[in-house]
């Protein structure tokens, strides 16, 4: 082969490399190109809860300001079914392009771990958390014709009563259901769970005299209570609830160390790139300081909690672990 040979195979070769670096480069500039240009168009969030319950409540409540600071709508599009698992599921699957989010909770991301024998998606490789959002409390209302004012007078009816108590829930496997468990286990008393289509629904039956009493985060329960067509007898966190000081928590009254509070935040499919994970997670920590939010919030009985994402991550991995202990301790389990 002749110098002039050699040359041109050498620049035959050089063309080709730099061509194929070119589109190496161009790949690899893709997602930072459509992060820069995030979001283009409506992004939609995924409550996988029915409508008119605490999680659709208070994602109706952030969301319209989270829209605000990305300059696009928010969808919220209600997946309820398994106790979020359908919702959850749905995400999981879902293009890793800041498009499709979920509104997940201690339900979807820490309870169904333990609860579920037959998860269809990993709540920790499926996803990437973008940011918590509040610390929720739940509420301990009974039916107004019950004759309870109090936790101890709730106990002492129930023991005299076994069996004839129904405690309502807003599905298998909530907040609402592992906390009465919780409650019936530590009491050492005798009560049937009723498993609902979400929160509203149970709530609805409870004010209809169906089921006797639920343990509900404080969103759906205390608008409810301060109306008086439920009867609020305590809250579940260790502490009293700014918002409702007039509510002794269960602690206090009647079921020493009982504690429960519910938790929500944002999650995105796994795999998302990391600067549209950054510019979610600003625009949630901008909703979250709004005072009007904050009002609403507290109003609720929730507590706004932003977070980095890696510390909604560590948070997701405590939770597990401590739900994972009142699953085993309730006995709980769902095929």
């Amino acid at each position: 082969m002749n110098d002039l040979a050699v040359r041109r195979r050498r620049l035959e070769v050089a063309r080709r490399a730099f061509a194929l670096w070119l589109a190496c480069c161009a790949g690899a500039w893709v997602p930072f190109a459509s992060a820069a240009e995030y979001p283009d168009r409506p992004v939609h969030l995924i409550v996988p809860f029915p409508p008119g319950g605490g999680a659709d409540n208070l994602a109706r409540t952030i969301m319209p300001r989270v829209s605000q600071a990305l300059g696009q709508p928010i969808v919220i599009e209600n997946k309820p079914g398994a106790g979020g698992n359908v919702g959850a599921e749905l995400v999981a699957r879902a293009a890793p392009d800041g498009y499709t989010l979920l509104y997940g909770t201690n339900g979807t991301h820490s309870i169904n771990a333990s609860l579920y024998r037959n998860l269809r998606f990993d709540p920790v490789k499926d996803f990437a958390p973008v940011s918590r959002m509040t610390s929720i409390a739940a509420m301990l209302i009974v039916n107004p014709k019950l004759p309870a004012q109090s936790v101890a007078q709730l106990i002492d009816y129930a023991r005299a009563n076994p069996g004839k108590l129904n405690f309502a829930s807003a599905g298998n496997g909530t907040t609402s259901h592992l906390a009465g468990e919780l409650f019936k286990t530590m009491a050492g008393i005798d009560i049937v769970h009723i498993p609902y289509r979400g929160g509203a629904l149970a709530i609805t039956d409870l004010i209809g005299g169906q089921v006797e009493m639920m343990i509900e985060v404080m969103p759906n329960a205390y608008p409810l209570a301060r109306e008086g067509r439920v009867r609020g007898i305590a809250v579940s966190t260790a502490r009293r609830v700014p918002s409702a000081p007039e509510l002794p928590t269960i602690d206090e009254s009647g079921l020493p160390g009982f504690e429960v509070s519910a938790w929500d935040g944002v999650l995105a499919p796994a795999g998302t790139p990391v600067p549209i994970i950054a510019k979610l997670n600003a625009a949630i920590r901008l909703a979250l300081a709004d005072p009007e939010i904050v009002e609403a919030l507290k109003a609720r009985g929730a507590q706004p909690v932003p977070s980095s994402p890696e510390e909604f991550a560590r948070h997701i991995a405590i939770n597990t672990e401590k739900w994972a202990k009142v699953v085993k301790a309730s006995g709980a389990k769902i095929d």
